[in-house]
């Protein structure tokens, strides 16, 4: 879960749900669905302040949102906006999107299932399995660094650019996940491994390879067999190098500078995501992404003493700000309404999607919202204000 500070959150309440200028009026007719679900009477009340959350759009920040909210507490499903901009058709409450760094809880999973049948160790080290890949300044970093972010390797050089005008004019090109690690493992380390957390995904494109190397099988293929399939995730796949979403989708938008030199919205649905892989490529829905985020929580993905990988933080800071790690085996965990609340979240251009859950299961969320500035500094605000509509404000 993307982690944000007690004042970005007070502070995106104080501004209020609908807060930031509309978009063009001729695209401002908002469109909204909700299915409530009641519980027990004991139930906390989440649909009110949720539909709060995605009414009106779309508006500067995203143009649609799709929420889910499950567990014994009660459950409810809306969502608000346009399929695209052109039209301004509603939006589909079916529709896939990309889920972004989401997929690192499929891929330590996968893992984890590995390691159930002794097939991956977890403190063996990832050059034992890969070592024409790893060299020896990383010699030490162990499979469960590599999930938990603590390797000390840093991000590779995708030689795409700094500003989402040069990403978007390189959104065709395919980087191999070999490529990337030769890239990465080429720079000094961090960190000693081990004594800091740095959340990147370069940690995930490792562990995507050594499913292949253990399995003689592709990423993909085991991540379907074990998890997709199993669980009935229909509309859920890993996209290799296609850019475009197959089946049905809402369109993603993204604020960046056109080609006459005007700053507006650019339609970026299309675009391929080999630079994320096991570490950020899913297409999912809200649908499937709940149904797996309560499998998960349940003990029906990994089993056993290795499920606690995904509730075990290391004990060390973070490099950047010195603060408790955040992340573990594929999850990350912040205290909201007095409780822990365990989840990921994922960016991929004019997408933002997560799934979270108390520790027992008793309330689950999962949202997409088409962000404008998915990969921005600091976290949408339709998202942030879902995030704290469903568990409330940090402690």
């Amino acid at each position: 879960m993307r982690t944000s500070t007690r004042t970005l959150l007070a502070a995106a309440l104080v501004l209020g749900v609908a807060a930031g200028p509309a978009l063009t009026p001729a695209f401002a007719t908002p469109t909204a669905f909700a299915t409530p679900t009641t519980a027990a009477s004991t139930a906390r009340p989440a649909s009110p302040d949720l539909s709060a959350v995605i009414a009106g759009l779309p508006r500067a920040d995203a143009t649609a949102a799709l929420v889910r909210v499950g567990g014994t507490e009660g459950s409810w499903q809306g969502g608000s906006g346009v399929h695209d901009l052109t039209t301004g058709a509603p939006a589909d409450p079916a529709a896939r999107f990309r889920a972004g760094s989401v997929t690192k809880v499929f891929t330590a999973a996968t893992v984890l299932q590995l390691a159930s049948e002794r097939r991956i160790d977890l403190d063996r080290t990832a050059r034992s399995y890969l070592p024409e890949l790893i060299p020896g300044r990383y010699a030490t970093v162990t499979v469960r660094q590599l999930l938990n972010h603590t390797h000390g390797i840093p991000a590779p050089e995708l030689a795409v650019g700094d500003t989402v005008e040069e990403w978007y004019a390189h959104r065709f090109d395919v980087h191999s996940p070999e490529g990337m690690v030769r890239s990465a493992t080429a720079k000094p380390r961090e960190f000693r491994p081990g004594t800091k957390q740095h959340y990147l995904n370069i940690g995930y494109t490792i562990a995507g390879l050594i499913v292949e190397r253990v399995t003689g099988d592709s990423y993909e293929h085991q991540v379907e067999r074990r998890i997709l399939r199993p669980l009935g995730l229909r509309d859920t796949y890993l996209p290799g190098a296609a850019a475009e979403i197959v089946g049905p989708y809402n369109h993603g938008y993204q604020t960046m500078r056109l080609d006459d030199g005007t700053t507006d919205l650019r339609d970026v649905s299309v675009w391929a995501a080999t630079d994320g892989w096991a570490a950020g490529d899913l297409v999912s829905t809200t649908a499937d992404l709940e149904r797996f985020t309560q499998a998960l929580f349940a003990g029906r993905v990994v089993r056993g003493p290795l499920l606690e990988e995904m509730f075990t933080l290391p004990k060390v800071a973070d490099l950047k700000s010195g603060d408790p790690a955040a992340y573990s085996a594929g999850l990350s965990m912040k205290r909201l309404g007095g409780r822990e609340v365990w989840g990921k979240t994922g960016g991929r251009w004019g997408y933002n999607a997560a799934i979270a859950s108390t520790r027992g299961g008793a309330r689950t969320l999962v949202y997409s919202v088409n962000s404008t500035d998915a990969k921005g500094q600091d976290m949408n605000p339709t998202a942030l204000n879902l995030m704290v509509a469903a568990y409330g404000l940090p402690d």
